[in-house]
């Protein structure tokens, strides 16, 4: 009888042992649970997602074009500029000329007028004194488009020829401009021929070499197309 129990209590024992192994395979090869790193990795992408997008930058404005400056309202008006008249309650009478070598031009519907020696301030006082109550709005602009200055050198300088220049010049700018020969001008006897507004010919002396030397002189100034003449010096063989 006790060898029987004996018998009994080492099967249920070997029984026991059995299922404890057998528990301890299957806790094993339980899937172990998702990580929070994961979690949390997918929560930032999800809040990248859908966060709100940031505000667009508005793009800095291009920068505007300078404007065109306008001549210089104290310039002088001369023989040979290009200038646009423009009247803004009647652009039919708009127009470009050229001043003519006698200084005038030839508005539409009015007489020609002088406008040499004029600012381009002057001229449009002139104009709207002209049309009178030709025009609606008392208004008219006059602006250079094209200023070109030209004299002639010519004798004892490097270059002679024409000069062209986009300001008036004074005869000293002129012969240094065509290069003054210091061994041969005669700067003292330096000669201006104009034409003046009736086809006359004037002659007007100018001793250069004074204003060089800084000595007081009375200002002269150049009109486009003079004619400058630097005569040599006299030398005795």
């Amino acid at each position: 009888m006790l060898k029987y129990l004996c018998q009994k209590i080492t099967r249920a024992a070997w029984v026991l042992g059995l299922m404890a192994g057998w528990a301890g395979l299957v806790g094993c090869q339980t899937p172990p649970a998702k990580s929070n790193a994961s979690t949390g990795a997918n929560g930032d992408a999800g809040a990248a997602t859908n966060a709100a997008p940031a505000p667009a930058v508005p793009a800095p404005p291009a920068p505007e074009a300078p404007a065109v400056a306008d001549a210089n309202p104290s310039m002088v008006l001369h023989e040979g500029d290009t200038i646009r008249i423009a009247f803004p309650g009647s652009p039919s009478l708009d127009i470009v000329q050229i001043i003519r070598r006698d200084g005038k031009i030839s508005p539409l519907l009015v007489p020609e007028m002088k406008a040499a020696g004029l600012t381009p301030k002057e001229l449009e006082g002139q104009l709207l004194k002209a049309y009178g109550d030709q025009l609606q709005l008392k208004e008219v602009s006059v602006t250079v488009q094209l200023s070109i200055f030209t004299v002639y050198v010519t004798g004892a300088v490097l270059r002679p020829g024409k000069l062209t220049s986009d300001r008036v010049m004074t005869p000293l700018e002129a012969v240094m401009e065509a290069g003054i020969d210091p061994g041969k001008a005669n700067l003292k006897k330096v000669t201006v021929i104009r034409e003046n507004e009736s086809g006359k010919t004037e002659v007007f002396p100018v001793n250069l070499h004074d204003v060089m030397s800084g000595k007081p002189t009375v200002p002269f100034i150049l009109k486009s197309m003079d004619k400058i003449i630097v005569p040599e010096k006299f030398t005795i063989f």
